[in-house]
C-alpha cells in the first residue's frame, strides 16, 4: 500500500510510517496537515490513477521538525575572461511523517473515517470533563458554607467595630460644644475673682490714703 503525492512541484512515493523531506512548508513543528495533491494509490486489492489527482482521497502527516539540507557550492565561471565565482546554498526543508492514506473517506489502514489528532484529544477532554466536574462539586459545595460563616463572623466584626466608631465619633462631635460652653464659665470665674482682688486693694488703697489725710489734717 503506497501512494504518490506532489509536494514543492516535486512527486513522491510515500507510505504509512515513512518519514520524507520535502521543501519548507508553512506549519508549526509538530502539527498535522493533509496533503490532498495524491497522484496515485495502490493497495493490495486495486490501484487508483488520478487525472490528474485522484478524487476524494488525500494523505496524512505530521511535520515533526523543520530543518536545512547539505551544503552546495555553486561555482561559476568563464573561461579567458578571469570570471570566477563561488557561492553556497542550503535548502530549508521540513520533515514529514506519514501517518495515514485515505480513499475514498476511509483509511486504507482501518477502514473508518479518518480522525484528526485534534478531534481525538477533543474526545479524550470531553470524555475527561464529567469526572472531573462530579470530584469538584462537593468541594464547591462545602466553600460555599464555609464562605457563608465566613461572610457572617465578618459582618458581626463589622457591626462590633461600628459600635465604637460611632461612640468616639459622637464623643468627638459633643466635646468641641462641651469645651466651648465650658471656656467662657472658666474665664468668667478668673475674671470675678481678678475684680475681686483689684477690689480689695483699691479699697486697701483708698483706706490707707484716708488715713494719711486724716493725719496730715490733726498735724
Amino acid at each position: 500500500m503506497f501512494a504518490v503525492i506532489k509536494s514543492g512541484g516535486r512527486q513522491y512515493k510515500v507510505s504509512v510510517g515513512q518519514t520524507l523531506e520535502v521543501n519548507r512548508l508553512p506549519v508549526e513543528a509538530g502539527a498535522q496537515l493533509k496533503i490532498e495533491e495524491v497522484l496515485l494509490i495502490s493497495d493490495a486489492d486495486r490501484t487508483m490513477l488520478g487525472t490528474p489527482l485522484v478524487e476524494n482521497a488525500m494523505v496524512l502527516a505530521t511535520a515533526t521538525k523543520h530543518a536545512r539540507g547539505k551544503k552546495l557550492i555553486v561555482f561559476k565561471y568563464k573561461p579567458k575572461k578571469r570570471y570566477r565565482r563561488k557561492t553556497g546554498h542550503r535548502q530549508e526543508l521540513t520533515i514529514l511523517t506519514i501517518d495515514d492514506i485515505i480513499a475514498d473517506g476511509k483509511s486504507l489502514v482501518t477502514g473508518e473515517a479518518p480522525r484528526s489528532e485534534e478531534e481525538e484529544i477533543l474526545e479524550e477532554e470531553e470524555v475527561a470533563s464529567p469526572e472531573i466536574t462530579t470530584e469538584e462539586e462537593a468541594p464547591v459545595d462545602e466553600m460555599s458554607e464555609t464562605e457563608v460563616e465566613e461572610k457572617k463572623s465578618t459582618r458581626r466584626r463589622r457591626t462590633t467595630k461600628a459600635e465604637p466608631a460611632e461612640d468616639t465619633e459622637s464623643k468627638s462631635e459633643e466635646t468641641p460644644e462641651e469645651a466651648e460652653a465650658a471656656a467662657p464659665e472658666a474665664t468668667t470665674e478668673t475674671e470675678v475673682e481678678e475684680k475681686k482682688t483689684t477690689r480689695r486693694r483699691r479699697t486697701g488703697k483708698t483706706e490707707a490714703v484716708e488715713d494719711s489725710e486724716s493725719k496730715a489734717e490733726e498735724e
